[in-house]
This record gives C-alpha cells, structure tokens and sequence, in this order.
C-alpha cells in the first residue's frame, strides 16, 4: 500500500511540476530503469532514493508519503493514470488547505462522488 501511495504521490507531482521520468531520474541521481520500474510498482526504494526524489521534486518528504483521505481504487487509477473514469470538466487536484477549506472541499467532493455515481448509473 505505501508503494502505490508514493507512486501516486510522485506521478501526480511530477504531471503538477511539468517534469518527465527521465529528468527527474537524472536531478535525483538514479537510473532511469530503476525509475521505471519504481513508478510501475515492480522496486523498493530506500529512504535514502526517496529522500533524493523528494529533494529533485523540490517537494518536502512527507508529501510523498501522505495517503490523504483516498481510496484504493482511486490510489491505483492516478497511479496508473486512468483517470479515464473522470467525465469532462472533472479533475483530481491535491492540495494543502486549511481545516475550514478542507471541509468545503470535502462537501464538494461527496457532492461530485454521488453526482458521477447516478450519472454512471445512467449509463449503463
């Protein structure tokens, strides 16, 4: 599970930050093989190439650890980027709110949940 956390965590900061596999391979000092095979689930980084990534991404250590309040399901299609499920005008976005904004965004979000759920019922 902590694996597919720091994969979506890298992916997705990776996409936010414009930065490819290979540049971030290379600005944190690992091969781009075992990159690959990092972000395809198939290698164990140290805390050491973790720490190094975090460092290449500019973005503080626990940020590739945090799991929010996300689901399995939802971990694994932006790890894998299969946002396909997403109709148009939807998007993921990660954030650091305030409590009050993380409630608003919270009310927001079991307000799409069930918008997407009847519409996926709609279609089928």
């Amino acid at each position: 599970m902590y694996n597919l956390i720091l994969i979506t965590n890298i992916l997705r900061i990776l996409g936010e930050k414009g930065m490819t596999k290979s540049e971030l391979a290379e600005k944190a000092g690992v091969s781009i093989s075992f990159f690959t095979d990092l972000t395809n689930d198939k290698a164990n980084p140290s805390l050491r190439i973790i720490e190094a990534i975090a460092e290449a991404m500019e973005t503080p250590l626990p940020m590739l650890l945090d799991s929010s309040d996300m689901e399995t399901a939802d971990l694994e299609a932006l790890a894998n980027r299969k946002l396909t499920h997403l109709p148009k005008g939807f998007v993921w976005k990660g954030a650091v709110l305030s409590e009050f904004e993380a409630y608003q965004v919270d009310q927001w979000d079991k307000k799409n949940r069930e918008f997407l759920l009847k519409s996926s019922k709609k279609d089928k």
